[in-house]
Protein backbone atom coordinates (compact mmCIF):
# COMPACT_ATOMS: atom_id res chain seq x y z
CA UNK A 1 0.00 0.00 0.00
CA UNK A 2 1.61 3.41 -1.01
CA UNK A 3 -0.01 6.54 0.11
CA UNK A 4 -1.37 8.89 3.27
CA UNK A 5 -3.12 5.46 4.34
CA UNK A 6 -0.46 3.82 4.35
CA UNK A 7 0.94 1.80 7.69
CA UNK A 8 4.18 3.13 9.03
CA UNK A 9 6.79 0.98 8.67
CA UNK A 10 10.42 0.28 10.06
CA UNK A 11 13.62 -1.07 7.95
CA UNK A 12 15.38 -3.86 9.36
CA UNK A 13 18.21 -5.92 8.23
CA UNK A 14 19.43 -9.44 7.62
CA UNK A 15 21.88 -11.47 5.93
CA UNK A 16 19.58 -11.49 2.50
CA UNK A 17 19.67 -7.75 2.91
CA UNK A 18 17.01 -4.89 3.95
CA UNK A 19 13.43 -5.41 4.26
CA UNK A 20 10.07 -2.85 6.07
CA UNK A 21 8.55 -4.10 8.59
CA UNK A 22 5.53 -2.83 10.40
CA UNK A 23 6.23 -0.23 12.58
CA UNK A 24 3.84 -1.31 15.23
CA UNK A 25 5.12 -5.05 15.43
CA UNK A 26 7.35 -6.28 17.81
CA UNK A 27 8.31 -9.47 15.55
CA UNK A 28 10.93 -8.43 13.29
CA UNK A 29 12.54 -8.91 10.13
CA UNK A 30 12.93 -12.77 10.18
CA UNK A 31 10.16 -13.60 11.66
CA UNK A 32 8.21 -11.80 8.72
CA UNK A 33 10.31 -14.01 6.08
CA UNK A 34 9.31 -16.99 8.12
CA UNK A 35 5.32 -15.65 7.62
CA UNK A 36 6.46 -15.13 3.89
CA UNK A 37 8.14 -18.51 3.41
CA UNK A 38 5.93 -20.79 5.14
CA UNK A 39 2.18 -20.18 4.46
CA UNK A 40 1.70 -23.68 5.28
CA UNK A 41 -1.09 -24.56 7.60
CA UNK A 42 -2.47 -20.88 8.49
CA UNK A 43 -2.07 -21.88 12.11
CA UNK A 44 0.23 -19.26 14.09
CA UNK A 45 2.65 -21.15 17.00
CA UNK A 46 0.73 -18.66 19.35
CA UNK A 47 -2.11 -21.40 19.33
CA UNK A 48 0.00 -23.46 21.72
CA UNK A 49 0.11 -20.85 24.57
CA UNK A 50 2.27 -23.26 26.43
CA UNK A 51 5.03 -23.56 23.90
CA UNK A 52 4.85 -19.39 24.22
CA UNK A 53 5.46 -19.20 27.62
CA UNK A 54 7.66 -22.10 27.70
CA UNK A 55 9.85 -20.14 24.99
CA UNK A 56 9.92 -16.73 27.75
CA UNK A 57 10.71 -19.48 30.50
CA UNK A 58 13.59 -20.64 28.37
CA UNK A 59 15.15 -17.00 27.73
CA UNK A 60 14.46 -15.82 31.41
CA UNK A 61 16.28 -18.41 32.30
CA UNK A 62 19.15 -17.50 29.72
CA UNK A 63 19.12 -13.66 30.60
CA UNK A 64 19.83 -14.47 34.06
CA UNK A 65 22.38 -16.86 33.52
CA UNK A 66 24.22 -14.50 31.35
CA UNK A 67 23.79 -12.06 34.20
CA UNK A 68 25.18 -14.09 36.81
CA UNK A 69 28.41 -15.27 34.83
CA UNK A 70 29.13 -11.53 33.88
CA UNK A 71 28.05 -12.42 30.39
CA UNK A 72 24.88 -9.63 30.44
CA UNK A 73 24.76 -6.19 31.67
CA UNK A 74 22.03 -5.45 34.58
CA UNK A 75 20.01 -3.62 32.63
CA UNK A 76 19.53 -5.23 29.42
CA UNK A 77 19.27 -8.29 31.35
CA UNK A 78 16.74 -6.27 33.78
CA UNK A 79 14.68 -5.38 30.40
CA UNK A 80 14.73 -8.84 28.81
CA UNK A 81 13.31 -10.28 32.19
CA UNK A 82 10.83 -8.12 32.21
CA UNK A 83 9.72 -8.80 28.74
CA UNK A 84 9.42 -12.52 29.42
CA UNK A 85 7.69 -12.05 32.77
CA UNK A 86 4.71 -10.37 30.41
CA UNK A 87 5.15 -13.03 27.94
CA UNK A 88 4.57 -15.76 30.58
CA UNK A 89 1.45 -13.66 31.96
CA UNK A 90 -0.24 -13.84 28.73
CA UNK A 91 1.22 -10.87 26.81
CA UNK A 92 2.01 -10.22 23.31
CA UNK A 93 1.28 -13.56 22.51
CA UNK A 94 -0.27 -12.44 19.38
CA UNK A 95 3.43 -11.57 18.06
CA UNK A 96 4.32 -15.09 17.79
CA UNK A 97 2.88 -15.32 14.41
CA UNK A 98 4.87 -17.86 12.38
CA UNK A 99 3.34 -21.18 11.40
CA UNK A 100 3.60 -24.09 13.00
CA UNK A 101 4.77 -25.96 9.85
CA UNK A 102 8.48 -24.34 9.17
CA UNK A 103 11.44 -25.36 7.80
CA UNK A 104 14.38 -24.82 10.04
CA UNK A 105 14.39 -27.14 12.62
CA UNK A 106 12.72 -24.24 14.83
CA UNK A 107 14.96 -21.71 14.05
CA UNK A 108 11.73 -19.34 12.76
CA UNK A 109 9.94 -19.95 16.08
CA UNK A 110 13.43 -19.07 18.12
CA UNK A 111 13.87 -15.72 16.05
CA UNK A 112 10.04 -14.48 16.55
CA UNK A 113 10.31 -15.17 20.37
CA UNK A 114 14.29 -13.71 20.06
CA UNK A 115 12.95 -10.67 18.19
CA UNK A 116 9.76 -10.19 20.47
CA UNK A 117 11.10 -10.15 23.40
CA UNK A 118 14.11 -7.75 22.52
CA UNK A 119 11.59 -4.90 20.73
CA UNK A 120 9.06 -5.54 24.49
CA UNK A 121 13.01 -5.04 26.50
CA UNK A 122 13.81 -1.78 24.09
CA UNK A 123 10.46 -0.25 25.23
CA UNK A 124 11.32 -0.91 28.77
CA UNK A 125 14.56 0.79 28.36
CA UNK A 126 12.84 3.71 26.59
CA UNK A 127 14.04 3.07 23.19
CA UNK A 128 12.05 2.42 19.87
CA UNK A 129 11.28 -1.02 18.09
CA UNK A 130 14.32 -2.18 16.06
CA UNK A 131 16.54 -0.13 17.91
CA UNK A 132 18.95 -3.14 18.21
CA UNK A 133 22.15 -1.24 18.68
CA UNK A 134 20.94 -0.94 22.34
CA UNK A 135 19.78 -4.44 22.94
CA UNK A 136 19.62 -7.33 19.93
CA UNK A 137 17.54 -10.31 19.61
CA UNK A 138 20.90 -12.25 18.46
CA UNK A 139 23.75 -10.70 20.79
CA UNK A 140 21.55 -10.03 23.91
CA UNK A 141 18.14 -12.21 24.40
CA UNK A 142 20.03 -15.02 21.95
CA UNK A 143 22.96 -15.03 23.99
CA UNK A 144 24.46 -18.58 24.95
CA UNK A 145 22.08 -20.23 23.02
CA UNK A 146 21.19 -21.92 19.65
CA UNK A 147 17.97 -22.61 18.21
CA UNK A 148 18.90 -26.38 18.57
CA UNK A 149 18.86 -25.98 22.19
CA UNK A 150 16.74 -23.27 23.30
CA UNK A 151 14.32 -24.59 21.10
CA UNK A 152 13.57 -28.39 22.34
CA UNK A 153 13.95 -27.34 26.08
CA UNK A 154 10.74 -24.98 25.59
CA UNK A 155 8.92 -27.74 23.95
CA UNK A 156 9.73 -30.21 26.44
CA UNK A 157 8.42 -27.69 28.86
CA UNK A 158 5.28 -27.48 27.32
CA UNK A 159 4.91 -30.45 26.88
CA UNK A 160 5.22 -31.13 30.57
CA UNK A 161 2.77 -28.35 31.26
CA UNK A 162 0.01 -29.62 28.79
CA UNK A 163 0.56 -33.21 30.11
CA UNK A 164 -0.25 -32.13 33.36
CA UNK A 165 -3.51 -30.75 32.49
CA UNK A 166 -4.28 -33.74 30.54
CA UNK A 167 -3.47 -36.08 33.48
CA UNK A 168 -6.06 -33.81 35.25
CA UNK A 169 -8.46 -33.70 33.11
CA UNK A 170 -8.18 -37.86 32.77
CA UNK A 171 -8.61 -38.53 36.67
CA UNK A 172 -11.68 -36.68 36.58
CA UNK A 173 -13.13 -38.24 34.09
CA UNK A 174 -12.24 -41.48 35.92
CA UNK A 175 -14.09 -39.74 38.60
CA UNK A 176 -17.13 -39.56 37.20
CA UNK A 177 -17.04 -43.33 35.81
CA UNK A 178 -16.76 -44.56 39.60
CA UNK A 179 -19.57 -42.73 40.75
CA UNK A 180 -21.98 -44.10 38.03
CA UNK A 181 -19.84 -47.25 38.83
CA UNK A 182 -21.20 -47.19 42.38
CA UNK A 183 -24.42 -45.54 41.34
CA UNK A 184 -24.92 -48.77 39.16
CA UNK A 185 -23.54 -51.38 41.74
CA UNK A 186 -26.53 -53.09 42.05
CA UNK A 187 -28.07 -53.03 38.54
CA UNK A 188 -27.40 -56.30 36.57
CA UNK A 189 -27.25 -56.76 32.99
CA UNK A 190 -25.82 -59.40 30.64
CA UNK A 191 -22.22 -58.81 29.48
CA UNK A 192 -21.24 -59.28 25.67
CA UNK A 193 -18.19 -60.92 23.97
CA UNK A 194 -18.05 -60.33 20.25
CA UNK A 195 -21.64 -58.97 20.29
CA UNK A 196 -23.12 -62.03 21.90
CA UNK A 197 -24.68 -62.62 25.15
CA UNK A 198 -22.04 -64.05 27.54
CA UNK A 199 -22.54 -64.23 31.36
CA UNK A 200 -24.27 -61.75 33.79
CA UNK A 201 -22.39 -58.38 35.39
CA UNK A 202 -23.39 -55.33 36.90
CA UNK A 203 -23.92 -52.04 34.91
CA UNK A 204 -21.48 -51.03 38.10
CA UNK A 205 -18.27 -52.99 37.04
CA UNK A 206 -18.40 -52.00 33.38
CA UNK A 207 -18.54 -48.62 34.68
CA UNK A 208 -15.83 -48.91 37.05
CA UNK A 209 -13.52 -51.22 34.65
CA UNK A 210 -14.05 -48.03 32.41
CA UNK A 211 -12.54 -45.84 35.55
CA UNK A 212 -9.77 -48.24 36.48
CA UNK A 213 -8.48 -48.35 32.89
CA UNK A 214 -8.36 -44.76 32.80
CA UNK A 215 -6.61 -44.07 35.66
CA UNK A 216 -3.73 -46.75 34.23
CA UNK A 217 -3.62 -44.17 31.16
CA UNK A 218 -2.76 -41.67 33.68
CA UNK A 219 -0.19 -43.32 35.22
CA UNK A 220 1.68 -44.03 32.31
CA UNK A 221 1.30 -40.28 31.11
CA UNK A 222 3.23 -39.45 34.32
CA UNK A 223 6.04 -42.37 33.28
CA UNK A 224 6.16 -40.56 29.82
CA UNK A 225 5.87 -36.90 31.28
CA UNK A 226 9.40 -37.63 33.52
CA UNK A 227 11.25 -38.42 30.34
CA UNK A 228 10.79 -34.94 29.33
CA UNK A 229 12.44 -33.51 32.13
CA UNK A 230 15.91 -34.30 30.34
CA UNK A 231 16.77 -30.93 28.75
CA UNK A 232 19.99 -29.81 26.90
CA UNK A 233 19.73 -25.94 27.17
CA UNK A 234 23.64 -25.13 27.10
CA UNK A 235 24.41 -27.78 24.26
CA UNK A 236 24.18 -24.54 21.35
CA UNK A 237 24.64 -26.00 18.07
CA UNK A 238 25.06 -29.77 18.29
CA UNK A 239 25.67 -30.14 21.99
CA UNK A 240 29.05 -29.54 21.80
CA UNK A 241 28.35 -26.36 23.99
CA UNK A 242 30.41 -23.75 21.65
CA UNK A 243 30.16 -19.91 22.31
CA UNK A 244 28.25 -20.84 25.85
CA UNK A 245 30.75 -20.69 29.20
CA UNK A 246 31.50 -23.89 30.73
CA UNK A 247 29.37 -23.06 33.74
CA UNK A 248 26.36 -21.87 31.58
CA UNK A 249 24.50 -25.34 31.19
CA UNK A 250 24.03 -26.00 35.30
CA UNK A 251 23.34 -21.95 36.16
CA UNK A 252 20.65 -21.84 33.13
CA UNK A 253 19.63 -25.47 34.29
CA UNK A 254 18.81 -23.78 37.78
CA UNK A 255 17.03 -21.23 36.58
CA UNK A 256 14.71 -22.99 34.65
CA UNK A 257 13.76 -25.12 37.11
CA UNK A 258 13.01 -22.04 39.63
CA UNK A 259 10.59 -20.53 36.67
CA UNK A 260 8.82 -23.43 35.71
CA UNK A 261 8.32 -25.60 39.10
CA UNK A 262 9.92 -28.07 37.30
CA UNK A 263 12.50 -30.81 38.20
CA UNK A 264 14.42 -30.24 34.59
CA UNK A 265 18.05 -31.67 34.62
CA UNK A 266 21.33 -31.52 31.79
CA UNK A 267 21.79 -34.07 29.98
CA UNK A 268 24.89 -36.22 30.42
CA UNK A 269 25.80 -36.45 26.78
CA UNK A 270 24.86 -32.93 25.45
CA UNK A 271 25.37 -34.03 21.93
CA UNK A 272 23.08 -36.92 21.79
CA UNK A 273 20.71 -35.44 23.92
CA UNK A 274 20.72 -32.50 21.24
CA UNK A 275 19.31 -34.67 17.73
CA UNK A 276 17.18 -37.35 20.15
CA UNK A 277 13.71 -37.01 20.05
CA UNK A 278 13.08 -40.74 21.80
CA UNK A 279 11.10 -39.06 24.50
CA UNK A 280 8.51 -37.28 22.11
CA UNK A 281 7.92 -40.56 20.41
CA UNK A 282 7.45 -42.29 24.19
CA UNK A 283 5.00 -39.40 24.35
CA UNK A 284 2.78 -40.12 21.05
CA UNK A 285 2.80 -43.67 21.75
CA UNK A 286 1.21 -42.81 25.21
CA UNK A 287 -0.94 -40.22 24.08
CA UNK A 288 -2.04 -42.59 21.21
CA UNK A 289 -2.84 -45.21 24.13
CA UNK A 290 -5.07 -42.92 25.58
CA UNK A 291 -6.93 -42.26 22.29
CA UNK A 292 -7.38 -45.67 21.54
CA UNK A 293 -9.09 -46.74 24.90
CA UNK A 294 -11.05 -43.03 24.81
CA UNK A 295 -12.94 -44.40 21.51
CA UNK A 296 -13.41 -47.79 22.44
CA UNK A 297 -14.92 -46.56 25.91
CA UNK A 298 -17.33 -44.00 23.46
CA UNK A 299 -17.64 -46.87 21.11
CA UNK A 300 -19.31 -48.85 24.48
CA UNK A 301 -21.31 -46.07 25.30
CA UNK A 302 -22.56 -45.43 21.86
CA UNK A 303 -23.58 -49.16 21.75
CA UNK A 304 -25.48 -49.27 25.44
CA UNK A 305 -27.13 -46.17 24.48
CA UNK A 306 -28.52 -47.26 21.30
CA UNK A 307 -31.97 -47.15 20.05
CA UNK A 308 -33.77 -46.01 22.34
CA UNK A 309 -36.26 -48.76 21.22
CA UNK A 310 -34.95 -50.98 18.25
CA UNK A 311 -30.97 -51.09 19.60
CA UNK A 312 -29.43 -52.04 22.63
CA UNK A 313 -31.09 -49.56 25.30
CA UNK A 314 -29.24 -50.02 28.06
CA UNK A 315 -28.21 -46.82 29.33
CA UNK A 316 -29.37 -43.30 28.46
CA UNK A 317 -27.14 -40.44 27.49
CA UNK A 318 -27.94 -36.85 27.99
CA UNK A 319 -30.21 -35.16 25.15
CA UNK A 320 -27.44 -32.16 24.78
CA UNK A 321 -29.00 -31.38 21.25
CA UNK A 322 -31.69 -31.98 18.52
CA UNK A 323 -30.14 -35.05 16.25
CA UNK A 324 -32.16 -34.85 12.70
CA UNK A 325 -33.03 -32.23 10.53
CA UNK A 326 -35.82 -34.04 9.02
CA UNK A 327 -36.30 -37.09 11.65
CA UNK A 328 -38.57 -35.36 14.53
CA UNK A 329 -37.46 -36.44 18.27
CA UNK A 330 -34.11 -37.99 17.11
CA UNK A 331 -31.27 -37.35 19.60
CA UNK A 332 -27.81 -38.46 18.64
CA UNK A 333 -24.60 -39.79 20.74
CA UNK A 334 -22.75 -36.70 19.68
CA UNK A 335 -20.57 -36.13 22.42
CA UNK A 336 -18.92 -39.49 22.10
CA UNK A 337 -19.00 -39.24 18.29
CA UNK A 338 -16.92 -36.26 18.64
CA UNK A 339 -14.52 -37.69 21.37
CA UNK A 340 -14.18 -40.53 18.48
CA UNK A 341 -12.94 -37.87 16.22
CA UNK A 342 -9.98 -36.70 18.45
CA UNK A 343 -9.27 -39.89 18.54
CA UNK A 344 -8.90 -40.34 15.10
CA UNK A 345 -6.80 -37.30 14.99
CA UNK A 346 -4.45 -38.53 17.49
CA UNK A 347 -3.54 -41.68 16.00
CA UNK A 348 -2.58 -39.98 12.91
CA UNK A 349 -0.44 -37.60 14.90
CA UNK A 350 1.19 -40.57 16.11
CA UNK A 351 2.08 -41.74 12.88
CA UNK A 352 3.49 -38.35 11.38
CA UNK A 353 5.58 -38.09 15.00
CA UNK A 354 6.98 -41.24 14.47
CA UNK A 355 7.94 -40.55 10.62
CA UNK A 356 9.58 -36.82 11.72
CA UNK A 357 11.52 -38.79 14.72
CA UNK A 358 12.56 -41.20 12.30
CA UNK A 359 13.32 -38.50 9.31
CA UNK A 360 16.03 -36.98 11.59
CA UNK A 361 19.98 -36.94 10.21
CA UNK A 362 23.15 -36.66 11.82
CA UNK A 363 23.65 -34.18 14.97
CA UNK A 364 20.12 -32.77 14.73
CA UNK A 365 16.06 -33.78 13.85
CA UNK A 366 14.68 -31.15 11.81
CA UNK A 367 11.38 -32.21 11.74
CA UNK A 368 11.02 -30.98 15.84
CA UNK A 369 8.46 -28.49 14.30
CA UNK A 370 5.74 -30.96 13.15
CA UNK A 371 6.48 -33.27 16.29
CA UNK A 372 6.12 -30.34 18.75
CA UNK A 373 2.59 -29.31 16.88
CA UNK A 374 1.42 -32.51 16.57
CA UNK A 375 2.11 -33.13 20.28
CA UNK A 376 0.77 -29.60 21.88
CA UNK A 377 -2.45 -30.82 19.35
CA UNK A 378 -3.08 -33.96 20.57
CA UNK A 379 -2.83 -32.98 23.96
CA UNK A 380 -5.09 -29.74 23.96
CA UNK A 381 -7.41 -31.63 21.66
CA UNK A 382 -7.96 -34.67 24.18
CA UNK A 383 -7.67 -32.27 27.20
CA UNK A 384 -11.14 -30.74 25.89
CA UNK A 385 -12.64 -33.83 24.90
CA UNK A 386 -12.26 -35.43 28.41
CA UNK A 387 -13.31 -32.30 30.10
CA UNK A 388 -15.85 -32.41 27.79
CA UNK A 389 -17.24 -36.06 27.73
CA UNK A 390 -17.00 -35.77 31.64
CA UNK A 391 -19.25 -32.94 31.82
CA UNK A 392 -21.91 -33.19 28.96
CA UNK A 393 -22.24 -37.17 28.92
CA UNK A 394 -20.54 -39.56 31.93
CA UNK A 395 -22.24 -37.51 34.33
CA UNK A 396 -25.59 -37.12 33.22
CA UNK A 397 -25.59 -40.90 31.95
CA UNK A 398 -28.76 -42.81 33.48
CA UNK A 399 -29.59 -46.64 33.69
CA UNK A 400 -32.92 -48.57 31.98
CA UNK A 401 -32.84 -50.99 35.32
CA UNK A 402 -35.94 -52.81 34.42
CA UNK A 403 -34.53 -53.40 30.66
CA UNK A 404 -31.53 -54.51 31.74
CA UNK A 405 -33.03 -57.08 34.36
CA UNK A 406 -35.36 -58.43 31.77
CA UNK A 407 -32.42 -58.86 29.18
CA UNK A 408 -30.98 -61.25 32.38
CA UNK A 409 -34.20 -63.38 33.18
CA UNK A 410 -34.81 -64.26 29.16
CA UNK A 411 -31.06 -64.52 28.48
CA UNK A 412 -29.38 -68.18 27.58
CA UNK A 413 -26.16 -66.72 29.03
CA UNK A 414 -27.50 -67.33 32.85
CA UNK A 415 -27.12 -71.15 32.53
CA UNK A 416 -23.17 -70.69 32.36
CA UNK A 417 -23.71 -69.61 36.22
CA UNK A 418 -25.47 -73.19 36.64
CA UNK A 419 -22.35 -74.93 35.46
CA UNK A 420 -20.82 -75.85 38.46
CA UNK A 421 -24.05 -77.27 39.99
CA UNK A 422 -25.82 -79.10 36.79
CA UNK A 423 -22.88 -79.84 35.01
CA UNK A 424 -21.66 -78.85 31.31
CA UNK A 425 -23.76 -81.35 29.31
CA UNK A 426 -26.56 -80.53 31.10
CA UNK A 427 -26.45 -76.93 30.64
CA UNK A 428 -25.87 -77.07 26.91
CA UNK A 429 -29.01 -78.93 26.49
CA UNK A 430 -31.07 -76.55 28.44
CA UNK A 431 -29.26 -73.47 26.27
CA UNK A 432 -30.15 -74.73 23.26
CA UNK A 433 -33.80 -75.70 23.90
CA UNK A 434 -33.89 -72.31 25.58
CA UNK A 435 -32.82 -70.71 22.43
CA UNK A 436 -34.98 -72.82 20.44
CA UNK A 437 -38.03 -72.52 22.29
CA UNK A 438 -37.94 -68.99 23.42
CA UNK A 439 -38.57 -70.49 27.26
CA UNK A 440 -36.32 -68.95 30.13
CA UNK A 441 -33.45 -71.40 31.39
CA UNK A 442 -35.11 -71.27 35.08
CA UNK A 443 -38.50 -73.16 33.68
CA UNK A 444 -36.46 -75.59 31.99
CA UNK A 445 -34.18 -76.26 34.47
CA UNK A 446 -37.11 -76.81 36.97
CA UNK A 447 -38.76 -78.62 34.52
CA UNK A 448 -35.98 -81.09 34.12
CA UNK A 449 -35.30 -81.62 37.89
CA UNK A 450 -31.96 -80.29 37.77
CA UNK A 451 -32.31 -77.78 40.53
CA UNK A 452 -35.08 -77.36 43.72
CA UNK A 453 -36.70 -74.06 43.26
CA UNK A 454 -34.70 -72.37 46.36
CA UNK A 455 -31.34 -73.22 44.72
CA UNK A 456 -32.02 -71.71 41.67
CA UNK A 457 -33.48 -68.29 43.46
CA UNK A 458 -29.88 -68.31 45.04
CA UNK A 459 -27.75 -69.15 42.54
CA UNK A 460 -29.59 -66.47 40.08
CA UNK A 461 -29.57 -64.05 42.90
CA UNK A 462 -27.82 -60.65 41.47
CA UNK A 463 -25.10 -60.46 43.15
CA UNK A 464 -24.49 -64.00 42.61
CA UNK A 465 -24.80 -64.14 38.97
CA UNK A 466 -22.08 -61.21 38.58
CA UNK A 467 -20.25 -62.22 41.21
CA UNK A 468 -20.19 -59.66 43.68
CA UNK A 469 -20.14 -61.91 46.28
CA UNK A 470 -19.24 -66.20 46.13
CA UNK A 471 -21.97 -68.32 44.79
CA UNK A 472 -23.85 -70.46 46.72
CA UNK A 473 -22.29 -73.95 46.32
CA UNK A 474 -24.69 -76.99 46.00
CA UNK A 475 -27.30 -78.35 48.36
Amino acid sequence: MTGPLAAPHRTEHDLLGDREVPAGAYYGVHTLRAVENFPITGIPISAHPDLVVALACVKQAAAQANRELGLLDEHRADAIVRACQEIRAGRLHDEFVVDVVQGGAGTSTNMNANEVIANRALELLGHSRGDYDELHPLEHVNLSQSTNDAYPTAVRIALQTAARQLGTTLTVLADAFSAKAAEFAPVVKMGRTQLQDAVPMTLGQEFGAFAVTIREDVERLTEASRLLLEINLGGTAIGTGLNAPARYAGTACAHLCELTNLPVTTAVDLVEATWDVGAFVQLSGVLKRIAVKLSKICNDLRLLSSGPRTGLGEINLPAVQAGSSIMPGKVNPVIPEAVNQVAFRVIGHDATVTLAAEGGQLQLNAFEPVIAHSLLDSLAMLTSACRTLTERCVSGITANVEHLRDNVDHSIGTVTALNPFIGYTAATGVAAEALATGRSVRDLVLERGLLTEDQLDQLLRPENLAFTTNPASPG
